[in-house]
């Protein structure tokens, strides 16, 4: 950052949502020294530069060879023979204009370390990790050694004898409504929100608003005892006051101390071993002791074991069993260390963004004392890579040929390359995944032969905020598509790669390019998509036309892969999310009691002022039969838009709410406020006032509903402001109207607008749930409804309206652009809702996260999924068939989580002796003759929904025939079912 205290939002926004302001203010101060810039040191170095600590400086004293290029992404052909880490400084520099990155072309010494908070070592020796480990360690210099041979990598870290941690899993303090407590001992709090509270065992929670028992609103953090998701016990409240009503419980983040080993103490500790994937177990702590005899074997021998050497493979072996005599594992996994030794020259761009993903974000944590560190050391290995047959393999097939992809050869082979590049992909996003992906690709050399190709398409621009994570992007590349420019950063890596880039966006619109003849050939499908929607319509897709998947995606610290392979595994499916945490509408319009009800909200209010009303408006203008269409959504919906219409068209000197200058924008702006934040509220007070009770006899305000109160406009108070200045100025964008910030000259304005007085009305219903509201509408208008609609149409029938300079100018929702009173309005009608409603307000930081929608990002994250979706990728294009080789990953770098485990097999069905997966397409045909093709499990909602045979299930991955069953299905299938008339075939 240019200078301690102060974040560019605009650059960090989406990381700050995973690390906050805090952690950031505390990076900003690090010094970090990477040393070793081959592929794994520059990934490390580019996640690093990206997450915005103070300084960078990589050193490396070796010269460039052929072998770097497979995974040193800032090198190129002309850099062979010269220093590694002068060659890559001008790139990396660029990365991040707040981050001094300088090079060291020198050897490590003490000096140099001693100068830095954060030291990182890769390429290194054993003797060194030891010795400047140690130093590290007595003075409190934070150390992290990061290694990758072929298709393995290790992690150690060491934070000092005592290493603080502010926030152990980053994640936002769980928070909840009480709906009562209990006098007693421990008293048990039971919660008044829909969803669980959220709290574990030993949580420490405060409490704020409580009534009746108000001795908690004041003590110190309490530790709960968990019961249940919706309540939990606490200390001893017999001796308090009675509960009364309301309260919020709120979890208190506790920091920690943790101790760390030295290297040289930590290298004989296998109890601090991570576990990644736990059908590995054994092999995970064979590869400790078998990275240590690696060093052994280069020390003695001054070189790595030859590719797919017997002999060398043989001798390490012999050092591990060595080295197991002091370590005394009871099982060695030898196969392992076997094919460690054939691989080791591999330098492979995959793992190097697993690894590097992984070990910059242990100089995060060091440098911030945000998420919990690694304790101390992580092994992984993707061996499941190599070919499953692997009798065919020669040394001979690899050895260097003095390529950009020799370290990729040395562990798969020439042959492999060749298929590599004759490989043709589509990339669909090239957000900040697709930008690693495009990487990775350029550097494995995918789709660079003469019959290969990538097709990408993205139809988003690049902007400003995506330069913190998208790291193919500049900021001279601000405003032009991601997709072309992320094409052209990938030829820069591999001026071999045959790209061609799309603005399509991936749906049925797009399906006249991307048809039947485009994805038929195609090898395969990689998606880095930021919806569940978009992913579940390219799934549908890919399963249509055959092709396998890779899929991943991230969530600040959190990410996920899949692969889908036709007829092996089960597919991404369609979309399971469902709407039980939607808020509920009455919630959003009468009963808000969380922030997030109020910022969605002000989105609403936003929507419907600014966009769909000047929406309507020029539909009205452009198309004959918008009021006919219209009265066809039922009347209460055609009475609201059509009035809507028809205020907007009239000017405001006639009674509509068309303004002709800037003092009209003012003053509906007040009058707006005073109907939102006054009106409404004495409204619905009038409707269910405070002392309001249930007919069990309970308070109508307690649990999850708050009382409000009604707001007094105050042209002093900074929020009442904002929101005037900010409505008035939207309102006249959307008329053409050219507006002013000068609050000085707008409250000028406001001394001379009369403000209608109110009376609330006995008359107005208000609903208390959202099946009452739906019932409502779907009930018959009333004559005065019917009237009213009439009306309407006759006043809207009027030729002079149809004027094309009544055309208005809809606003669509902009969250990043600090200038265009987008997040201005958001911020300002939300807090003023709150503060109805006595609901704590949220910052602008925060209403632009919840508001917008953000999805929390980090460099790392991104990285490590990108690297794991490409392990997968080998396995694909060489073809295994074994759902065992394959691997879905779940991972939370911030707390150092990871579950890699095998996919769920494709759904089987087995009738007649014939086997169906969900990669089966079907052909049924019905007594109408009409014909749809549809999937296996399509298939068997046909049969239980047209039929009424619910005889068979997806459960798992297997198609469960229900009991008694199996004779039934089988006729359905078949078409022998007695009045079922289904015929069934393979299509």
């Amino acid at each position: 950052m240019s200078e301690i205290g102060e974040i560019d939002e605009g650059f960090y926004s989406r990381q700050l949502y995973v690390l906050g302001h805090e952690a950031m203010h505390r990076m900003g101060a690090a010094s970090v020294l990477i040393a070793g810039m081959r592929g794994l040191g520059v990934e490390i170095a580019k996640n690093v530069i990206l997450s915005g600590v103070k300084s960078v400086t990589v050193q490396d004293a070796g010269q460039a060879v052929w072998t770097d290029l497979s995974s040193q992404f800032f090198l190129k052909e002309c850099h062979i023979g010269q220093n590694r880490a002068t060659c890559s400084l001008q790139q990396l520099s660029a990365l991040n204009p707040h981050v001094q990155v300088s090079a060291h072309t020198g050897p490590l010494n003490e000096d140099l370390l001693l100068k830095f908070q954060v030291v990182v070592l890769t390429d290194s020796s054993l003797d060194d990790q030891k010795r400047f480990g140690d130093l590290c360690h007595s003075h409190g210099i934070k150390f992290i050694v990061a290694d990758t041979k072929g298709l393995c990598g290790q992690l150690f870290c060491d934070f000092g004898e005592e290493h603080e941690v502010l926030d152990q899993d980053g994640e936002i303090p769980a928070s909840t409504m009480i709906q009562s407590i209990t006098k007693e001992n421990p008293g048990v709090v039971i919660c008044a929100d829909d969803r669980s509270h959220g709290f574990s065992d030993g949580t420490k929670v405060s409490f704020s608003e409580v009534q009746g028992m108000t001795e908690l609103n004041s003590i110190g953090p309490v530790e709960i005892k968990f019961i249940d998701p919706y309540s939990f016990n606490i200390l001893d409240t017999s001796g308090f006051s009675a509960y009364e009503r309301g309260g919020i419980v709120t979890e208190v983040k506790q920091s920690c101390m943790l101790n760390f080993k030295p290297l040289s103490e930590a290298l004989l500790d296998h109890d601090l071993l991570k576990m990644i994937d736990f059908g590995k177990m054994t092999r995970h702590k064979t590869l400790h002791l078998a990275f240590q005899a690696l060093h052994s074997f280069v020390k003695k021998e001054h070189r790595l074991p030859h590719t797919w050497s017997q002999l060398d493979a043989d001798a390490l072996i012999v050092m591990v069993r060595e080295l197991n005599e002091v370590a005394q594992l009871e099982e060695l996994d030898e196969a392992a260390v076997r094919k460690l030794s054939y691989t080791a020259r591999g330098d492979l761009g995959p793992i190097n963004a697993f690894i590097g993903g992984l070990a910059a974000q242990e100089v995060i944590k060091a440098s911030s004392g945000k998420f919990m560190p690694l304790q101390q050391w992580l092994n992984f290995d993707a061996l499941e890579c190599l070919p499953e047959q692997e009798d065919q393999l020669t040394e001979s097939s690899f050895s260097a040929e003095g390529t950009r992809y020799d370290g990729q050869i040395a562990v798969f082979g020439s042959a492999f390359q060749q298929k590599l590049a004759n490989q043709k992909y589509f990339l669909v996003g090239a957000g900040a995944i697709g930008c690693e992906l495009l990487k990775i690709f350029a550097l494995i050399g995918l789709g660079a032969g003469e019959e290969g190709r990538i097709t990408i398409t993205d139809m988003d621009f690049i902007e400003r905020s995506n330069l913190n994570r998208q790291f193919l992007f500049r900021s001279q590349d601000i405003g032009k598509p991601k997709s072309e420019v992320a094409a052209k950063a990938a030829q820069e890596i591999n001026p071999r790669m045959k790209i061609t880039a799309h603005q399509n966006r991936l749906d049925p619109d797009s399906e006249g390019v991307y048809d039947y003849n485009f994805f038929t050939g195609l090898d395969g499908v990689a998606a880095a998509l930021d919806t569940v929607e978009a992913r579940v319509y390219l799934d549908g897709r890919c399963v249509q036309h055959q092709k396998p998947l890779l899929e991943g995606g991230t969530l600040g610290s959190k990410g996920h892969t899949l692969v889908v392979v036709p007829h092996l595994t089960v597919s991404y499916g369609r979309d399971s999310s469902s709407s039980k945490h939607d808020i509920p509408l009455c919630t959003i319009k009468n009963f808000p009691h969380r922030i997030e009800h109020t910022l969605q909200w002000a989105r609403d209010q936003f929507e419907g002022l600014f966009k769909q009303t000047p929406e309507n408006v020029n539909l009205f203008l452009r198309e004959a039969g918008f009021v006919e269409r219209t009265l066809g959504l039922g009347d209460a919906e055609a009475l609201e838009v059509l009035g809507g219409v028809w205020s907007s068209l009239l000017n405001v000197k006639d009674g509509g709410q068309r303004p002709t200058s800037w003092e009209d924008c003012v003053t509906w702006a007040r009058c707006k406020w005073e109907t939102l934040y006054n009106n409404d509220i004495q409204q619905l007070l009038h409707c269910f006032p405070p002392e309001q009770v249930t007919p069990s006899g309970l308070p109508f305000w307690s649990g999850s509903k708050r009382c409000p109160h009604p707001l007094t406009f105050d042209p002093n108070n900074k929020t009442h402001m904002d929101y005037v200045v900010a409505a008035a100025n939207l309102y006249g964008q959307m008329y053409g109207i050219s507006g002013t910030r000068d609050s000085d000259s707008i409250r000028k304005t406001l001394d001379k607008i009369h403000v209608p007085s109110f009376t609330p009305k006995s008359s107005v219903k208000i609903h208390l749930t959202d099946k009452e509201m739906q019932e409502d509408r779907e009930k018959e208008s009333d004559d005065s409804e019917k009237a009213r609609l009439e009306e309407l149409k006759a006043k809207l029938a009027s030729p002079s309206l149809k004027s094309s300079a009544m055309r208005m100018y809809p606003i669509d929702f902009e969250k990043d652009d600090d200038s265009n009173f987008h997040m201005d309005y958001i911020v300002a009608a939300s807090n003023l809702r709150a503060e109805n409603y006595d609901i704590p307000a949220a910052d602008r930081h925060q209403s632009k996260r919840i508001a917008g929608r953000i999805i929390p990002a980090i460099a790392t994250t991104t990285a490590a999924v990108a690297g794991l979706m490409c392990l997968e990728l080998y396995k694909l294009v060489q073809g295994h068939q074994k759902i065992s080789s394959y691997r879905t990953a779940y991972i939370h770098l911030g707390v150092q989580h990871f579950v890699l485990c095998q996919p769920s097999p494709a759904p089987q069905l087995v009738v007649a002796g014939k086997k169906y997966t969900q990669w089966d397409g079907f052909l049924v045909e019905g007594r109408c003759n009409s014909q749809q093709e549809m999937t296996l499990g399509d298939l068997l909602k046909y049969i239980k929904k047209k039929h009424n045979l619910n005889i068979c299930s997806l459960f798992y991955g297997t198609a469960v025939i229900y009991s008694g069953q199996e004779e039934r299905l089988k006729q359905s299938l078949l078409g022998a079912g007695a009045g079922v008339g289904v015929v069934v075939r393979l299509s």
